[in-house]
């Protein structure tokens, strides 16, 4: 691998050889034993395919990841997009290629995929306390920054790694009361800023932060709770300086889900920093967004900062396919889409469109609702006195938080359109690897 590529361009590419079988639910199994790069020369579309499905948008893809590219260059800050949200290098790679620093990810066996796809630069938004993750992070030739929220995360990895010569570069995560991770309160977060400062194997590269576990909504009871919590961390940084407790030349503040990331800017910006107009380190700020690639139908399209400011959102890049299996009562029908397949946590699936069969003309589904979910079945309920529901047909269906949808499929059929009436070519096929 070409040590300055961010992403390996030859691993990725590899995807292409390989072979699609019956281990991959979307692909269809007349297709069963044929390569990525063949089955798209075939020019499949929408309508080769069986149901449950997800697919992506690749207008929606693009269009999203080109608009929080721009907004990050235009505020001068870093962005180093949360990997777990898609797991998919082919996707790392379309952020990396529009200037994300790293990507960011949440546990050892993430790395493990990124390293093995050849990510350069990479954040791991948690703490190492495994000693065989430690071990294996202080052996990689690539950047990987970690989180200490607690003097005994300090003193675990200074046990893992004594004898050896190595340092591992860590940012001290700030949490608060009822969030997630992270030291609670400032004056904690210090205490094990000085322990780093203390340790032989560790190195003080910067701050970390959560705000989206402190809340949910956008009104005002949850933006003022995320910006509280936001000067708490400006606060921290400006401690540090204070105490020359930073042990490189370099800091890295980082914030910001695909919720608050505005606010993230908003407060945290100031602390951007040359260094030569201080005298101290050089200082970035870095957001952590996600799930903004994908977007969604549901929690994020009602809270994604570019929804609030009631300008152009994101666009939603991701739509469950479902079949009628039983329309047993007057007002009822059962899907053959379930947990297994489609994301339930954050909100329900959303009914849109309808039509007899797949890839074909459909029509809106006004009034219907996806009530409950089993395993491989969904509740829809209609009115029958308006909407005609029959076993057979198929219904389009808009989804909540791509993060709990990717991990249902280990491929994702990307269409060219996804408006039905087109042709919904497939143009591209997303490997996961969760």
């Amino acid at each position: 691998m070409d040590t300055s590529e961010a992403i390996s361009a030859t691993a990725v590419a590899s995807l292409a050889a390989r072979r699609l079988d019956w281990r991959h639910k979307a692909i269809p199994a007349a297709d069963n034993g044929t390569t990525h790069a063949a089955f798209l020369a075939a020019k499949h579309t929408l309508a080769d395919f069986q149901t449950p499905l997800l697919t992506l948008d690749a207008g929606a893809l693009t269009a999203n990841a080109d608009r929080l590219a721009k907004w990050c260059a235009d505020k001068g800050v870093l962005l180093a997009p949360h990997g777990k949200t898609t797991m998919s290098p082919q996707l790392w790679t379309e952020q990396l290629k529009r200037g994300a620093w790293g990507i960011t990810l949440a546990n050892f066996a993430q790395l493990r995929v990124a390293r093995e796809f050849g990510v350069r630069n990479l954040q791991l938004a948690n703490s190492l306390t495994d000693p065989h993750a430690i071990t294996w992070v202080a052996e990689q030739d690539s950047t990987i920054l970690s989180w200490v929220d607690s003097v005994d995360t300090v003193a675990v990895i200074e046990h893992t790694l004594a004898g050896t010569g190595s340092v591992l570069d860590v940012l001290v995560e700030l949490g608060a009361h009822g969030g997630r991770t992270g030291a609670r309160g400032v004056d904690a977060a210090l205490e094990v800023a000085r322990a780093v400062d203390a340790a032989d194997h560790l190195r003080l590269v910067g701050v970390a932060g959560y705000e989206g576990s402190l809340a949910h909504t956008a009104d005002d009871a949850g933006l003022g709770a995320v910006r509280r919590y936001l000067a708490d961390m400006r606060l921290l940084h400006e401690e540090l300086l204070a105490a020359g407790l930073y042990g490189s030349g370099s800091v890295i503040i980082t914030a910001g889900g695909s919720a608050y990331f505005d606010d993230v800017v908003t407060v945290l910006s100031p602390c951007i920093s040359t260094g030569a107009e201080t005298g101290g380190p050089k200082v970035d700020l870095m957001i952590r967004s996600g799930a903004y690639i994908i977007h969604d139908d549901g929690f994020y399209r009602g809270i994604s900062p570019f929804s609030r400011a009631g300008n152009q959102p994101f666009s939603a890049g991701m739509y469950g396919w479902a079949r009628v299996v039983s329309q047993p009562e007057p007002g009822l029908a059962l899907l053959d889409a379930g947990k297994r397949d489609l994301p339930f946590d954050e909100g329900l699936p959303e009914p849109q469109l309808i039509g007899p069969v797949l890839g074909g003309a459909m029509e809106p589904l006004p009034g219907a609702a996806i009530t409950s979910v089993n395993d491989q079945h969904s509740f829809m309920t209609f009115d029958p006195e308006t909407t005609a529901v029959r076993p057979g047909d198929v219904v389009r269906l808009g989804l909540s938080h791509p993060c709990t949808a990717f991990d249902k499929w280990t491929i994702i059929p990307v269409l060219a359109d996804s408006t039905p009436g087109t042709q919904q070519t497939v143009v591209d096929l997303i490997h996961t690897f969760f």
